[in-house]
């Protein structure tokens, strides 16, 4: 299983575009969105690049292949522009080739408690690894025995880079835009 996994475009349409240019090079099986995908927020800058409309095309063009969560910006209205489900609070997915379930959260409902994510875990086994966004950081340690997964963000990077990752067959990368 090959997934691109992204988190917290904001909008950014130049950021958004590197992303799609990468996914095209990549051709993953699946795209996992972790919210944040067109406000930018009220806690953060406007990004330069700043252009929902641009954004929601871009996305829609791969609909049928995005597996995405409620990031704290979502709104209804989002979900009546975007041509998949993107308002559930978490979603899960199952890679059969190492027996691990992947826990896909933006990091505001679910999170381990780093970089201003909260602080409440999902019940997950130790094979499990938890993916999340919202902090703009990328992340890969293992928190309270469980692996803790966060890509950083497309839009508006809080560490520096814009970033994304790549998962397949159980190894995780990090990838700068």
């Amino acid at each position: 299983m090959k997934l691109v996994i992204a988190s917290d475009i904001h909008g950014a349409a130049e950021g958004c575009q590197s992303l799609m240019r990468e996914i095209d090079r990549l051709h993953p099986d699946k795209i996992v969105l972790l919210g944040d995908l067109l406000y930018h927020g009220p806690r953060n800058d406007l990004p330069a690049d700043y252009d929902p409309k641009h954004v929601i095309a871009l996305l829609n063009e791969h609909s049928s292949h995005i597996v995405a969560v409620r990031g704290n910006c979502e709104a209804e209205v989002d979900q009546m522009v975007l041509d998949f489900p993107c308002m559930a609070p978490y979603n899960t997915l199952f890679d059969p080739s190492v027996g691990a379930t992947l826990f896909l959260t933006h990091g505001h409902l679910y999170g381990p408690g780093l970089h201003n994510s909260v602080r409440n875990m999902p019940r997950l086994g130790p094979a499990d690894v938890l993916v999340y966004g919202h902090t703009h950081i990328k992340v890969d340690e293992i928190h309270e025995g469980i692996r803790c997964f966060n890509p950083g963000s497309v839009g508006i990077p809080k560490d520096g880079s814009r970033s994304f990752a790549v998962y397949e067959d159980g190894v995780f990368t990090h990838c700068l835009l």
